[in-house]
């Protein structure tokens, strides 16, 4: 059965979130990806993104306990689901299979 279908922001997001396990907020997220992707992403389109991988059951989240260094605020820590481990691996698989047969000196190294 195939999985709701993700974008390629959805799918840099949840790779974010499946890198960074129990410390996986907003704030990380968009650092992380900010840095492997070379580009600056706005906090809103990540919270956005992360909404929409939750509404279709591909992480779920969960308030943490405040912390002193939020000056005693709570954030929100987003985990993979097993839906969204099986959505990754259909991506995967996917990328996969659409490199078989493309040249040696195009394919990633």
């Amino acid at each position: 059965m195939r999985l709701p279908g993700i974008g390629e922001l959805e799918l840099a997001v949840l790779l974010c979130v499946a890198r960074h396990g129990d410390d996986a907020y907003g704030a990380v997220v968009r650092r992380d990806l900010s840095e492997r992707a070379n580009r600056d992403y706005a906090v809103g389109a990540i919270y956005t993104t992360l909404q929409r991988l939750e509404d279709k059951g591909l992480v779920a989240s969960h308030m943490s306990e405040p912390t002193a260094v939020r000056g005693g605020r709570a954030k929100r820590v987003f985990r993979v689901t097993g839906a969204g481990s099986k959505a990754l691996k259909q991506e995967r698989d996917l990328v996969a299979a659409l490199w078989k047969g493309v040249p040696a000196q195009m394919s990633p190294a």
